[in-house]
């Protein structure tokens, strides 16, 4: 007998897949996934603003090859010249997630939409942002040049599950969040802030975050459901980008940065 749905619901627009990845390695692969079926989604990026309003960049994933460059950049300083800063800090007692304003090339200064559109080929974005107690978690997912604007149905659609995957990213961050008694954590958070960690795909980041935490190959390639083949490219093209050849390198890596003052704080 076939199990009965709410009405409405529709399988194209469940978000329950990356609902149930919260706090697991997965969740950003999963996350990436859900926003591309449901709404053709090509890119997918997190930022977090404090109280000191200070940025970070927490997720990047998806088709931009210069993805890891935006978050730094935006992180750096570009966050001060975003449009949508203002409505985010108005929203600051809200406590459900809200949308931000459509998106308009003419809403952002020249030096910006060269870096951050033309540059990345970026032609379209959708913005949605929850604030948790002091943080604001500010999530953007964009389409590229080669696949064109946003349609109208998928804007609906983005609208309709911005809020609940605005939520769950929250929840997910929070679920990770670095703890001085937990390792990985740290590493994680090492891998999303530190060059030339940043310069890696989800995936790359991934299967070396497991070679740090003591996994074997086989063991990572279970653990994130992919092939051991897979897991020896991802590998090898990450430790390319490092300019790397070794295990033993990518631990002097992780453990230098590990042991700068300046990271981790």
């Amino acid at each position: 007998m076939e199990a009965s749905r709410a009405p409405g619901w529709s399988h194209d627009n469940d978000i329950a897949p990356a609902v149930l990845a919260i706090g697991r390695p997965s969740f950003p692969q999963t996350l990436i996934e859900t926003l591309r079926r449901i709404a053709g989604v090509g890119h997918c990026m997190v930022f977090t603003f404090d109280d000191d309003r200070s940025a970070r960049c927490l997720l990047d994933i998806g088709n931009i090859p210069i993805g890891p460059d935006l978050g730094a950049a935006y992180s750096g300083h570009f966050h001060l010249a975003d449009p949508n800063r203002d409505t985010i800090f108005r929203e600051r007692a809200s406590v459900s997630p809200f949308v931000l304003p459509a998106f308009a090339r003419r809403m952002y200064s020249a030096r910006y939409a060269k870096i951050f559109f033309e540059d990345a080929d970026i032609v379209d974005k959708f913005a949605t942002a929850i604030w948790v107690d002091r943080t604001c978690f500010y999530v953007n997912f964009y389409r590229t040049l080669d696949q064109g604007r946003f349609n109208s149905h998928q804007v609906e659609r983005l609208k309709g599950i911005a809020p609940g995957l605005g939520a769950a990213v929250a929840r997910h961050f929070q679920a990770q969040a670095p703890s001085d008694h937990n390792p990985f954590h740290k590493l994680e958070v090492l891998f999303s802030t530190s060059a030339p960690l940043t310069r890696l795909t989800c995936r790359e980041r991934e299967v070396c975050l497991r070679i740090l935490s003591g996994f074997s190959s086989e063991a990572i390639s279970a653990d994130l459901g992919i092939s051991l083949q897979s897991t020896f490219t991802y590998r090898k093209r990450a430790y390319k980008k490092l300019g790397i050849v070794s295990q033993n390198e990518l631990f002097a890596i992780a453990l230098r940065l590990l042991a700068s003052p300046h990271r981790l704080n």
